[in-house]
């Protein structure tokens, strides 16, 4: 559907729930007058073409529950009768032109019931406020302040989000290191900061993440889907990976031996930094995790042995590192390609075609008929696994859109 929304919209007094999703409407919002939708509920207005301001009749709307109004070309600064909205729990304003987020974020704070927050792709360039008055957000489990292109730090605020599961701060410009608080916020199960700049050893404070050892997460339903894809929804906070993704920083020292700890660990991206050293033993303890990636780094010395007992594991990426000695073989390890481990020229075993204790004679692989079996079987379920919806970043780092 396509054009402007009719304003004989106002005159649809009972409607709950107004979902005009991924439509090609245009025009202003303003238009519909919403302060006579006194029982509006949802207003998903996601991916058309709707420009101007966010109608100041949307904040009438007291029992809205869910506003979805990202995909679109607003702009303009979020307006103080935001805190109307007392009952909203889900707000995306995601891929907008919205501007001063630091407004933002003081207004959004007084809405007391958000459990989810979106704001990705807007508010580009600015700084990410640290003013520690921005302190509500207490019910808030999702936040997703990405692809902004902000500059500054990881804000102190964030430590009093003492319910917050998934954390989104990608594709910024953040500096400085990972601040030690980190470990404080007890339900964190989903953390992204790549492709940032931030630098420093990796914390032991990561490792001590309260929430990573455990597989026990909230099971209330979101007010809207996230979406993988149009047509996988998830509406729950249990459905997601427990994910530390690190990638495309400037992370230095050795991974810590407390990663061990992270028993429910499903992904983990250190994947182009300068982490340095061996790839810790206790990597191999992580016996959830399904996809790792530590490659474009300065890693040395040999693959963990067992790390072919991690019966999930479906992806590696150890590439363009300095390790050495053999592959390890076996389970997961037969269905692995040559660029997973590309850029080692230390490495020996079939899946290189250098021959262990003769490095120089050049083994050509040849798979037997079950090996293709297997390799085929790893592809139908790798795709079924990753590829509805995800968008590939690296080792299959999923992205979820409000």
């Amino acid at each position: 559907m396509f054009g402007g929304l009719p304003p004989a919209l106002s005159n649809c007094t009972n409607l709950i729930a107004i979902d005009l999703k991924r439509n090609d409407f245009s025009g202003e919002l303003t238009i519909v007058n919403f302060t006579t939708l006194i029982n509006l509920e949802t207003l998903d207005l996601l991916s058309n073409n709707f420009a101007g301001t966010i109608p100041e009749s949307i904040y009438s709307c007291s029992k809205l529950l869910a506003l979805r109004l990202s995909g679109n070309n607003l702009h303009g600064q979020l307006s103080p009768r935001m805190t109307n909205l007392k009952s909203l729990i889900f707000l995306s304003l995601s891929y907008n032109n919205f501007k001063n987020i630091t407004n933002a974020l003081h207004v959004l704070k007084e809405c007391k019931n958000l459990t989810l927050l979106f704001l990705r792709g807007g508010f580009i360039g600015e700084v990410m406020p640290e003013d520690e008055t921005i302190d509500g957000f207490q019910n808030l489990q999702i936040l997703s302040i990405s692809e902004c292109s902000l500059s500054g730090t990881i804000p102190p605020w964030l430590s009093n989000l003492k319910n917050l599961g998934m954390l989104f701060l990608y594709m910024n410009r953040l500096s400085g290191p990972v601040p030690a608080w980190i470990k404080s916020l007890k339900s964190l199960f989903y953390l992204d900061i790549s492709y940032n700049n931030l630098a420093g050893e990796i914390p032991t404070a990561l490792m001590n993440m309260p929430m990573l050892p455990t597989i026990l997460l909230d099971t209330r339903v979101f007010g809207l889907p996230l979406y993988k894809d149009p047509s996988h929804q998830i509406w729950i906070t249990s459905a997601f990976p427990r994910v530390l993704n690190l990638a495309y920083n400037n992370f230095t020292g050795a991974i810590p031996q407390d990663i061990g700890q992270m028993k429910s660990l499903t992904i983990l991206n250190f994947s182009s930094n300068s982490l340095s050293g061996d790839i810790p033993p206790q990597i191999c303890n992580l016996t959830n995790l399904q996809v790792l990636d530590l490659s474009n780094n300065l890693l040395t010395g040999a693959i963990p042995s067992a790390l072919s007992n991690l019966h999930f594991l479906s992806a590696i990426n150890v590439s363009n590192n300095d390790l050495e000695g053999p592959i390890p073989t076996g389970s997961q390890f037969s269905t692995f390609t040559n660029s997973s481990f590309g850029g080692n020229p230390k490495l020996c075993g079939i899946i290189v075609g250098r021959r262990c204790g003769l490095p120089e004679a050049l083994l050509v692989p040849t798979l037997s008929t079950e090996q293709k079996d297997r390799r085929i079987a790893f592809a139908i379920a790798f795709g079924a696994f990753f590829g509805v919806g995800v968008l590939y970043d690296q080792m299959a780092l999923s992205r979820y859109f409000g």
